[in-house]
């Protein structure tokens, strides 16, 4: 584990050495008469006195801190997933940098070693508030420990099934990307849709969204195909897809290169002025408008304004550039922060105020959490133009009360 820094430092140079003075302590022996015969008898040495150690401020464990809040940052730091995880530990650290916080510390916890482990200590270190983990599975073993303990736990995972009884979801769900474009389409004359989505959860998951999204728009969608992951399968589904057309729009429910392998098959023929939708996985693929092949197209994601701003901050001080999700650390802290005006130090975390109808804001613009503990997100639509994404539709500034 380790402990973030909690408030504008400069940065400590080489700690001071100790210089220990040994002093020679010279005898002098004094002669005494005795009587012939007699051996001369050697005084006792005087008792040791027995000094305290000096308190240089060093103590197993955790350190004690009677005026910051405690709080967990649960994220892996070893294994495969160690450079997402130092990354948005990392973030934390600027974060309570540029906050000036004194009112909190956060202390990593690796979790590659066992979340629900990992929890475990946090908690019994004193930690009243868990940030992170970062993958589903780690946010399930979590949560259990978590809230016989009445810890709140606020996730960076983007599965929704993680949500609830304590655990709170900062991920980008998939379900409000597609709902975002579908209603920017939608408003821009689109009725008909379609859908080209992988196997597996994330797939299920934005075809139930656009489902939902379509017929909430008042539009219909007219075909929905799936693909596995071997080769070709994706091409197959996306030529069984635009048989059935034509469409107006059509979602590619995967990351930027797949959309752009399938996007000759799936706009051409009747199709050929139809729309490319993405998801917000695109926001994550540096250099996403350079493919041709998404010429056009519209995703919806977090706004990027102010990430890049912390992506230059985070290069100058740790000389490589952030993982995107990094920013879900740095915002979780301004979310701490906020709130910690408010939180007694030694008291329990005050959850209800994670419920901010008015919601927070960071990097990632504005953000609030719904009933279902997921973070309901202010997203903004961006299109491929000239080699570049260029937002066409802002994200709004805030909430409603």
């Amino acid at each position: 584990m380790a402990e973030a820094a909690l408030m504008p430092q400069p940065r400590s140079g080489p700690m001071g050495r100790w210089l220990a003075l040994a002093g020679a302590l010279l005898l002098g022996a004094c002669q005494t008469l005795v009587p012939r015969g007699s051996e001369p008898v050697a005084a006792p040495p005087p008792p040791p006195v027995e000094r305290p150690a000096p308190d240089v401020g060093v103590e197993p464990g955790i350190p004690r801190d009677a005026q910051r809040n405690r709080v967990a940052l649960l994220v892996p730091l070893t294994g495969p997933n160690a450079g997402v995880g130092q990354s948005i530990a990392n973030a934390t650290v600027l974060a309570l940098l540029d906050t000036g916080n004194q009112q909190v510390r956060v202390t990593n916890y690796d979790t590659a070693g066992g979340a629900a482990a990992a929890a475990s200590r946090a908690i019994a270190d004193g930690a009243q508030l868990i940030l992170g983990p970062l993958l589903a599975e780690d946010a399930r073993a979590v949560g259990p420990v978590a809230r016989a303990a009445r810890v709140p736990v606020v996730a960076f995972s983007n599965d929704a099934s993680v949500a609830g009884e304590g655990t709170y979801l900062m991920g980008f769900v998939p379900a409000q990307s597609v709902t975002r474009v579908v209603a920017y389409a939608r408003g821009r004359g689109v009725a008909t849709f379609a859908g080209l989505v992988p196997n597996g959860l994330y797939g299920e998951r934005a075809s139930t969204a656009l489902l939902r999204a379509v017929e909430g728009a008042g539009a219909s969608v007219v075909s929905l195909e799936t693909y596995g992951r071997a080769p070709g399968q994706a091409a197959a589904s996306a030529a069984r897809l635009a048989a059935k057309g034509p469409y107006g729009a059509v979602l590619v429910a995967d990351g930027g290169a797949a959309a752009a392998a399938v996007a000759p098959v799936v706009k051409r023929g009747a199709n050929a002025s139809a729309r490319l939708l993405g998801t917000e996985l695109w926001n994550s693929e540096p250099g996403i408008g350079a493919r041709p092949a998404l010429s056009g197209a519209w995703f919806a994601s977090v706004p990027d304004g102010l990430y890049r701003q912390y992506a230059a901050k985070y290069r100058t001080r740790y000389g490589a550039a952030p993982y995107r999700l990094s920013s879900l650390g740095y915002d979780a802290v301004l979310l701490t922060v906020r709130i910690a005006r408010d939180w007694p130090v030694g008291r329990p975390f005050p959850e209800a105020r994670l419920r901010d109808p008015g919601g927070f804001a960071g990097l990632d613009g504005a953000f609030r959490f719904g009933r279902d503990n997921v973070a309901e997100r202010a997203l903004e639509v961006q299109e491929i133009r000239g080699g570049q994404a260029v937002v066409v539709s802002p994200a709004p500034g805030g909430f409603g009360r």
